[in-house]
């Protein structure tokens, strides 16, 4: 992520925004941040603050940001998180508060500009690998579990997320995870109320161990597969797994699950079905009791 620091100041009799930067170049699937503190008279208080596009519409309800965006505000300052960055999400971002006052409204403007651009950023690095094999000892160099240079030392050029690492020829077979995908089954809406399974899977060799993290900084899960039974609307956020051996470890992308609640018909019908369960019991219950009496 690269910034341009310039941070300007908005203010209009008592009113203002400060941005920390004005440009944010970041690549596909990272995360960032942008923050910003904010002014206003003394006899104003405020109501809500967010982050907003042109349209002066809180982020955090856009659906294509929802389950992206974080908010960390305090009096007078507010930080958002975007995570897994998207091509489309280069834009202008600004900061907006509300007050308890009809005309205690203000949108610092212009904002930060954000670019996100495709996966061709590098570093090159000089390589080299040692052993404490004597002799005559040939290496090779495997990128993201592939095979890619045989030249020791070497000097490659490395890209976000690259897995890099050497074995001793005719070794080669061993390698650290390649990206993990993260999936959701079954496939399709999630409603309320219902069971499904994340699944992390890799390649490598030899066994990793898999974990699972959720964006809101819950407690890591070690496992390939992690089960939720009963999803709550609370569960919606996003997802991500990591694999790891001995000779690496790799990140997936952000897997997002977005819990649907339930219908009014479906509570109903729900409510209808505890009703006449009820109903039963307390009905054979009485009649339980009438055998007894008689």
């Amino acid at each position: 992520v690269s910034t341009h620091f310039s941070p300007p100041l908005f203010s209009q009799n008592g009113w203002g925004v400060t941005y920390n930067q004005t440009k944010i170049c970041a690549s596909n699937g990272s995360t960032v941040e942008m923050h910003c503190t904010y002014e206003h008279p003394d006899d104003y208080t405020i109501t809500k603050t967010f982050w907003c596009l042109s349209d002066d519409k809180d982020l955090t309800k856009n659906s294509e940001y929802k389950h992206r965006t974080q908010y960390n505000c305090s009096a007078k300052s507010c930080t958002m998180k975007i995570a897994d960055l998207r091509q489309k999400d280069s834009r202008e971002y600004t900061f907006r508060f509300l007050t308890n006052k009809p005309d205690g409204k203000y949108t610092g403007k212009p904002g930060i500009t954000l670019s996100v651009t495709g996966n061709e950023s590098y570093t090159q690095a000089g390589l080299k690998c040692k052993s404490t094999c004597s002799g005559d000892v040939s290496y090779v160099w495997l990128k993201n579990g592939e095979k890619f240079a045989e030249e020791n030392p070497h000097t490659a050029r490395l890209h976000p997320n690259d897995s890099i690492c050497c074995a001793l020829k005719g070794q080669e077979n061993y390698y650290p995870p390649k990206l993990p995908s993260a999936t959701v089954s079954p496939p399709g809406e999630i409603m309320e109320g219902s069971s499904v399974t994340l699944i992390c899977s890799s390649d490598f060799k030899p066994a990793v161990i898999y974990t699972w993290y959720k964006e809101d900084g819950q407690t890591p899960r070690i496992a390939k597969q992690l089960d939720i039974t009963s999803i709550q609307s609370s569960d919606s956020g996003l997802y991500y797994c990591t694999a790891e051996n001995e000779l690496g470890i790799m990140t997936s992308k952000h897997l997002s699950i977005d819990v649907k609640c339930k219908s009014p018909f479906q509570l109903f019908k729900a409510l209808v079905r505890l009703i006449v369960r009820a109903t039963w019991l307390q009905a054979q219950t009485n009649l339980g009791a009438g055998l007894f009496n008689d």
